[in-house]
């Protein structure tokens, strides 16, 4: 369980993404400067959520969960398509 609380500072900044994504769409029209955050925003989450997958796949075999890296949004955003 220790191990596990050691993801909490990822999922804290994963809320505060959605936090400040939501906030973002609760504007209406976006400038598109506001639309351009939204973007980096996307990918950083699935960045994020990518990197807490990979510390929950090393902590299951008994590996590091501290090995696992993020990485680009290249490869995280090929996962979707």
């Amino acid at each position: 369980m220790a191990d596990q609380a050691k993801d909490q500072p990822i999922l804290d900044h994963i809320q505060n993404l959605v936090a400040e994504e939501h906030r973002l769409y609760s504007q209406g029209s976006l400038k598109e400067s506001d639309q351009k955050r939204l973007t980096k925003i996307e990918v950083e989450l699935d960045q994020c959520w990518d990197l807490l997958r990979q510390r929950r796949a090393l902590r299951d075999v008994g590996q590091n969960p501290n090995d696992a890296q993020v990485r680009p949004p290249e490869v995280v955003e090929k996962y979707e398509q």
